[in-house]
């Protein structure tokens, strides 16, 4: 089989074993890598019902089809397990030379079980694996952890995937960093850490052997050049944090915990202003010519030397969703996600909404007492340092502040609400447990469905319903009977960008277009000259919609019903007041309607259940036995 080893490792932390399962190569057609694999595995394996902290929850990791091949933007992996977070299907991506390593090793994905008495990291050297006492990275923050495990093999070629002092404090919102990287949302690291995993780390020396070789070569050339022209220039100067300014004019842009869609001090926190004042350098995932990531750095003052990956999700809910206009803060609280091991957007939005119940008299001075202040302190939307303050309370779970944020924010209001008699929940901005990403989609009807809808939870994606919003394809403060197929395709067009894995920013780089008619004819032919396959155009359709129908069932066999595809209290009932999408709301007969016609545009019932007929149409026999209607 080209492309593929045929074998999945599964490895026992409680009893120390390991065993290998080979797949056919059908099951790899259906499953071709990342977030779908992944998803597979985890369906396959999870106890259902289990509690996601638990050792009947597993942790399934997936490498991509192109990894190890010439294929720009492809050296990425994926990540599933039943999310500490939301209790449905948690998957993340993350594109890093630990990815490009797993192939090597020889594993087309691996299967983590149980959970270890002790602190315990895993070595894959190869098809050899070994078990190793992890005490002595306890405490250690992700870099340094990665940094002691190659210093230890004196081989830097060695990768690792690990969690920070978040994770170990099953924080649950903490995620996995590798090679730098992050797998993120979801609260992948509490799972780890709930199985006392610090790390598992690898050395591959294999290479990977494809079916055309010149085809994959000349395309991939082609590809490389075309990363290098006008389709992703702005992603190449500026990073996505350019969208900074770009949702603030939009009146998008995410304010005081959603309170309001425009910022008066988002040039302060701009893409444009930290590439004059604090850019060091720009970098990229592995085999990726574009180079999208601007790193940031504190040169002087208490917040230096803070140097971090800056993107555009991790500024805005660090900076104007926190009301802080001090970009040396939000590089500290974004590099202090990062070492500690963190969800930036989930870190930033949970203290958003503890700065808002500060704001509101339910949270006093004495509730922020911590380590660091004794006393407590004044938890203020606008506050720099009582966001980076908070961002190492939560990893830590320092305080009766740290404690309760580092269960999010449904949990967390739920608490409170419950304690204090209060309905904190009115600003609690998650979707399923998931809190949002950048966009406030009040004034984004379509995406405002994709959010609701989605699996994972509220996020920008897996859903790309935004941009159809954003772009004008359709009238983004307004309903009609399209919008159900809109928000599908865009879904199941992510999904399988998220499958291969690829990267969406290289989405004009087939052909200079962005659709399905531009890239999918090229990513048939990228895979067929990996694996020898026959794709088609409507085989590379069908990876979407696999993928997408996949995921839906496991929050299915989870419990989900209807009622779990909700939006916040906020977005129903509280219209922003200034800027371009000033006035506007998702009312709850709007997406009651919107819900419909989704439903009805993915082929599910009306209580968004899928239909027997549709899975097995899919391949998916055994999961049609189990959750079809």
């Amino acid at each position: 089989m080209y492309g593929y080893s045929g074998k999945t490792l599964h490895i026992d932390l409680a009893e120390r074993k390991t065993w290998v399962e080979r797949k056919p190569e059908e099951w790899y057609k259906m499953y071709i890598g990342g977030v779908a694999m992944a998803s597979r595995l985890a369906w396959e394996n999870i106890e259902p019902g289990c509690d996601p902290l638990s050792p009947g929850n597993v942790i399934c990791v997936a490498g991509g089809l192109f990894c190890g091949t010439p294929v720009p933007v492809g050296g990425k992996w994926g990540l599933a397990s039943k999310s500490p977070l939301t209790g449905f299907l948690g998957d993340s991506l993350s594109g890093s030379w630990f990815a490009i390593t797993l192939k090597r090793s020889g594993w087309d994905g691996i299967v983590i079980h149980g959970a270890s008495e002790d602190w315990v990291r895993v070595f894959i050297d190869d098809d050899r694996v070994s078990f190793h006492d992890a005490s002595n990275l306890v405490g250690l923050n992700t870099y340094d952890t990665e940094d002691a495990i190659r210093d230890e093999y004196g081989d830097d070629q060695i990768r690792s995937a690990c969690i920070g002092p978040a994770g170990e404090n099953l924080s649950r919102i903490a995620n996995v960093s590798n090679d730098g990287r992050k797998a993120g949302r979801t609260g992948q690291g509490a799972v780890w850490g709930s199985k006392k995993l610090k790390a598992f780390s690898i050395r591959g020396t294999g290479g990977v052997t494809v079916a055309d070789p010149d085809t994959l070569l000349k395309m991939s050339y082609d590809i490389l050049q075309a990363a290098q022209g006008p389709y992703t220039q702005k992603y190449r100067i500026l990073g996505t944090s350019s969208n900074v300014l770009n949702m603030n004019k939009l009146g998008l842009l995410p304010t005081r915990n959603y309170q309001q869609g425009t910022f008066e001090d988002a040039e302060l926190v701009s893409g444009e202003y930290l590439h004059e004042h604090y850019k060091a350098k720009t970098t990229a995932c592995a085999q990726c010519p574009i180079a999208c990531e601007q790193i940031g750095q504190v040169k002087e003052g208490p917040f230096a030397p803070a140097m971090g990956h800056i993107e555009y999700e991790s500024l805005y809910a660090l900076s104007s969703n926190c009301g802080v206009s001090d970009m040396e803060a939000s590089i500290k609280a974004i590099t202090n996600c990062n070492e500690l091991g963190l969800d930036t957007m989930s870190c930033g939005v949970t203290i958003s909404w503890a700065m808002e119940c500060y704001q509101r008299g339910v949270f006093t001075k004495e509730d922020f007492k911590c380590e660091k202040y004794p006393e407590g302190f004044e938890a203020e939307f606008g506050s720099g340092e009582a966001m980076v303050t908070l961002t190492e309370m939560i990893a830590r779970r320092d305080g009766y502040m740290g404690d309760l944020l580092a269960e999010g924010t449904r949990r967390a209001s739920a608490k409170v609400d419950e304690e204090r008699g209060t309905e904190t929940y009115k600003w609690a901005m998650n979707i399923k447990g998931l809190e949002l990403p950048g966009y406030d989609a009040r004034a984004l009807k379509t995406f405002s469905v994709g959010l609701a809808a989605g699996t994972r939870g509220g996020c920008h994606n897996r859903s790309a319903a935004y941009d159809p919003d954003i772009q004008g394809e359709v009238d983004r403060f307004s309903i009609d009977d399209t919008r159900g197929r809109v928000a599908r395709e865009t879904e199941e067009y992510a999904a399988v960008y998220d499958t291969l894995p690829l990267c969406k920013f290289s989405r004009r780089c087939f052909t200079g277009k962005a659709d399905r008619a531009g890239a999918w004819p090229a990513i048939a032919k990228l895979i067929n000259a990996v694996t020898g396959w026959d794709f088609d155009y409507d085989a590379v359709d069908l990876i979407g919609e696999r993928t997408h129908t996949l995921k839906k069932a496991f929050n299915i066999r989870e419990g989900w019903t209807r009622a779990d595809d909700h939006l916040p209290w906020r977005w129903h009932n509280e219209p922003m007041k200034e800027g371009a999408s000033a006035g506007h709301v998702v009312t709850l007969e709007e997406l009651e309607y919107l819900k419909d016609i989704y439903y009805e545009a993915k082929g599910w019932t009306k209580d968004g259940l899928i239909p027997k007929q549709k899975l097995i149409q899919l391949g998916m026999d055994d999961v049609a036995e189990e959750i079809g209607v």
